[in-house]
């Protein structure tokens, strides 16, 4: 009988929310905006469930092998390049989310704050104390959200995809607004989503771990932030409609860059998605370990190396790549895809026996479809999200 009075497990959720959500909270109401409200929601639906259903196969394949590492999943499955490409997966998939986290504290001093505050985190942190204050915040970023009465049209007009649009045109909802940046949807559902390498970490923290509390763990996870994803996409749309941009926090700063409340939001998100490195950065941490150190034991030294490595990584990353609408959509279309639909599935097809289930059993037929359901999502989300950086460019080049 599960109960959220049940410490750990209450903690456990607490962690694999706080490995949900991320920066990719705040192009939520960007996807709406190119999507309309009721295609959003069908794919909101959608990837919140397909999201449960990889779980379902990785706690499957952690029970017969009793493995509790992505990696060590592939190491079963496929060998050292197995491994080896799930490891590359994960670690570019996490630093992508770091990177998508900087934007929200942009100025030289916030990010001054944000490194110092990452390594103290990196180095330690109580997960679930973090985890609880991280979830805190973004309520708070949501209720803020829902708060604001801004009237449309606004006094002045913002930027929308780097050109002047009149604010007069985008005041009202759109029930099917497909355009160039309708690409970039699914993508930022995706990325919104990925919690799946810190699932099996999280299995082992389980007081009584079995398969069934886990995927409960997972089920009520994925229930409350698509909860909460949905009303906030709803609220930030429904507040700047078609001059919402790919961070919605920035919107806010152009109505109102002094704004008090702007301010403590825009402190509150920052300290939730910082709160969230201990969870994000520990599959990084993994990863790299099991790739460079497989053998050794845990060292602080290599530990500390590791941490000042990756940020560095990460700050040389946010100078190149300063538009977060880009971290969302390629990380979305390839380290996204890859471990919440191809990853689970291959992984579920190689590592349960044939003897239990053969290869044209209902269960692996689900699984191979769901491998190639990823497949054709990345290949066409990074074609279109290719043509409109080429159609971009042409016209950029044009206006100038």
């Amino acid at each position: 009988q599960l109960s959220f009075l049940d410490y750990p497990w209450r903690f456990n959720v607490f962690n694999l929310s706080n490995a949900i959500m991320g920066s990719g909270i705040l192009g939520l109401a960007y996807a709406m905006r190119n999507t309309g409200i009721t295609l959003f929601v069908i794919l909101l639906i959608c990837i919140a469930l397909l999201s449960s259903y990889s779980i379902h196969l990785l706690l499957k394949c952690a029970g017969v092998v009793g493995i509790r590492a992505y990696e060590q999943l592939g190491l079963k499955a496929f060998g050292h390049g197995g491994k080896v490409v799930a490891a590359v997966i994960i670690s570019i998939h996490n630093i992508g989310g770091k990177v998508s986290h900087f934007p929200v504290g942009s100025g030289r001093e916030n990010k001054v704050v944000y490194i110092c505050i990452h390594l103290l985190l990196i180095v330690g942190g109580y997960l679930g104390y973090t985890s609880g204050l991280s979830l805190t915040c973004m309520c708070f970023f949501l209720s803020s959200v829902s708060y604001f009465q801004i009237p449309c049209p606004f006094n002045d007009t913002v930027v929308v995809n780097s050109t002047m649009e009149s604010s007069h045109d985008t005041c009202s909802a759109e029930a099917f607004p497909l355009n160039s940046q309708t690409a970039y949807a699914i993508p930022i559902l995706a990325f919104a989503f990925v919690c799946h390498p810190e699932v099996l970490p999280i299995y082992t923290e389980l007081r009584r771990p079995s398969k069934r509390r886990m995927q409960s763990v997972a089920n009520v996870s994925i229930l409350a932030m698509f909860s909460m994803y949905l009303l906030t996409a709803i609220f930030g749309y429904l507040t700047f409609y078609g001059n919402v941009e790919a961070e919605m926090l920035h919107t806010y700063i152009r109505v109102d860059p002094l704004d008090k409340l702007i301010l403590c939001v825009r402190l509150a998100v920052l300290l939730a998605v910082t709160l969230t490195v201990p969870v994000v950065l520990f599959p990084i941490r993994r990863a790299i370990q099991q790739l460079l150190f497989p053998k050794k034991d845990f060292s602080w030294i290599r530990h500390v190396i590791i941490a000042f490595c990756l940020l560095f990584i990460v700050n040389l990353l946010v100078i190149f790549v300063p538009n977060i609408k880009d971290i969302f959509g390629v990380i979305g279309a390839t380290s996204a895809p890859s471990l919440i639909f191809i990853l689970p599935s291959i992984f579920y097809i190689r590592i349960i026996p044939n003897e239990k289930e053969p290869l044209r059993s209902r269960p692996k037929i689900q699984a191979a479809c769901f491998a190639a359901l990823g497949f054709i999502f990345m290949v066409m989300s990074l074609t279109f999200i290719i043509v409109d950086w080429v159609t971009t460019g042409k016209s950029s080049g044009v206006n100038h």
